[in-house]
Parts: C-alpha cells; sequence; structure tokens
C-alpha cells in the first residue's frame, strides 16, 4: 500500500534536506555532503556583496558534484566553518520539484587565523528522485561579507 504524502510532509523533508547541507558542510563529511545534490548540480557562488542585485565578482557555474564538492571541501581544509538557515521560502512546484530561498549566514576561521564572517541567501532548486529530495542548483547571494585578521588587519 502506498502512503499519501502530504505538502506539509514534503516541506518538512526540503528543511530536513538543508539542516542535513549545514551539518555535513560543517563536520566536513564529504559522502554525506555529497549525497544532498544531484549529479548534475549547477552551483553559481557570488564572491562580493551584491549591489542592486548583481555581483560583479560572480564565479563562472560549477557543474556536477563531482565538480563541485571537492572544490569546496578542498577550499575548507584546515577551516573551522558554521553555516546556519533559517526562514526558508519554500515552493513545491510539482510532486518532484521545488524551489526555496534560504537567509543565511556563515563563519569562516582559517588556522592562520583571518575569519570570514558573512550573510545572504541560498537560492535553490530541488528534484525527488527515488524518494529522496536533493539540491539541483544553488546560488549563494551575500548581502554581508567581512573578512578580518591576518596581514589585511
Amino acid at each position: 500500500m502506498s502512503q499519501v504524502v502530504s505538502a506539509a510532509d514534503e516541506l518538512e523533508e526540503l528543511r530536513q534536506l538543508k539542516a542535513r547541507y549545514c551539518r555535513f558542510l560543517d563536520t566536513k563529511d564529504v559522502d554525506s555532503w555529497r549525497d544532498v545534490f544531484t549529479a548534475d548540480v549547477v552551483v553559481t557562488l557570488d564572491m562580493a556583496v551584491g549591489v542592486a542585485g548583481a555581483d560583479p565578482m560572480t564565479a563562472p557555474p560549477l557543474e556536477g558534484v563531482d565538480n563541485f564538492v571537492p572544490m569546496v571541501l578542498g577550499g575548507l581544509e584546515g577551516v573551522a566553518t558554521m553555516h546556519h538557515c533559517h526562514t526558508p521560502e519554500l515552493t513545491l512546484t510539482s510532486a518532484t520539484t521545488a524551489t526555496g530561498i534560504w537567509a543565511m549566514e556563515d563563519l569562516l576561521v582559517f588556522a592562520d587565523g583571518r575569519e570570514l564572517h558573512g550573510a545572504g541567501h541560498y537560492h535553490e532548486t530541488y528534484q525527488k528522485h527515488d524518494g529522496q529530495w536533493r539540491i539541483k542548483t544553488l546560488h549563494l547571494t551575500r548581502t554581508i561579507l567581512r573578512i578580518r585578521g591576518g596581514d589585511g588587519d
């Protein structure tokens, strides 16, 4: 007998997915973090605070989990991190697709004492396959980006 899943249940699954995204990223659990994405994920990261919605330092899109995960986690080796996401705006667009915007705050503490503290938004799409939601696209925009310590302090 198949169980009917309510919209509220689906939205809770999306919230749980994002919670795992943050926890696995901060604990550097590579295999589990990799599993929150579709194999063909497309990620766009704004490297500066946007001005009227435009960031002149947006990095080229990273395509595929095999490119994205090693690039991010390789760059965070030896870095203590904190990622918090909250106030989700989630919309189910079909039985197997959804969109979401999450407010975020991150803190990265490097071994040399430098710190990156930022805030912004994750703009995401999701896809459900074999009963599991995964992140299909992710675009990180920033409203705050502060770097302190090291030689620039």
